[in-house]
């Protein structure tokens, strides 16, 4: 599909969701979860297998280059100068053999090639250098879509006394999606942050961002989120 065909499916989508935002209001839909008083930042599978170009999984690369990696070096600093806490989350299996007897893919392979994302193979799972953890980050092993199913997300975020979490990553029609809807279930108020969410297919994002912002979370620019780190220092600051 050619960026034109991709603009004007954009445009289009934009066209039935402004409708469809009517339909939703009147029907008590799309109120606002807020921000809470702790966020964490949770950026899911922008790991190399996703961000870098030549893996089945590769996502849109001018999105990818020119505002997901910008929107999260942005969100990265904010979070790091006001000391809170990130998770960097990645996927990978260690029996990719799709014929063997056990394997840690489940039923998975059989529907996408999640074989080729083998925990051997460090370089593929490892977290994009651009936007590599620095010391005091934590990075997250999944096996499945959502950052929570089978993981100890929950538990490390409530230790750290997190209310909100701001998703990033991809895509947006799984990983992302699922991890935001997972979040909300378990209590933590849930952040899509617009610009640092991608997907391999054109109009994922655009359908995927207003459903959840209608359904499962808010959807907030990478500035607007910064403006809120950067609000929570300066009351920090003024209660000292």
């Amino acid at each position: 599909m050619s960026d034109v065909d991709a603009k004007e499916l954009d445009r289009l989508l934009q066209q039935a969701f402004d409708t469809a935002s009517k339909l939703y209001q009147q029907r008590g839909f799309q109120r606002r979860v807020g921000f809470g008083k702790r966020p964490a930042l949770v950026s899911v599978d922008l790991a190399n297998a996703w961000t870098r170009p030549g893996n089945p999984f590769t996502c849109d690369q001018d999105k990818m280059d020119n505002e997901i990696i910008p929107g999260m070096q942005k969100l990265l600093k904010a979070f790091r100068a006001a000391h809170l806490p990130v998770v960097h989350v990645t996927t990978a299996y260690e029996i990719t053999d799709r014929n063997a007897d056990f394997t840690d893919m489940g039923l998975w392979h059989n529907k996408i090639p999640v074989d080729v994302v083998d925990l051997k193979n460090k370089d593929l799972w490892a977290i994009d250098s651009r936007i590599a953890p620095v010391e005091g980050e934590y990075t997250l092993l999944k096996k499945r879509a959502s950052s929570f199913h089978g993981t100890e997300l929950a538990g490390i975020l409530r230790a750290n006394n997190v209310d909100t979490i701001l998703v990033t990553g991809v895509t947006a029609c799984a990983c992302v999606r699922q991890t935001i809807c997972d979040g909300i279930a378990d209590g933590f108020r849930t952040i899509a942050v617009k610009e640092c969410i991608g997907d391999r297919v054109p109009g994922a994002v655009a359908w995927n961002l207003f459903d959840i912002d209608a359904k499962f979370g808010d959807v907030h620019t990478v500035d607007e989120c910064v403006a809120y780190i950067d609000g929570l220092a300066s009351r920090k600051i003024a209660a000292e």
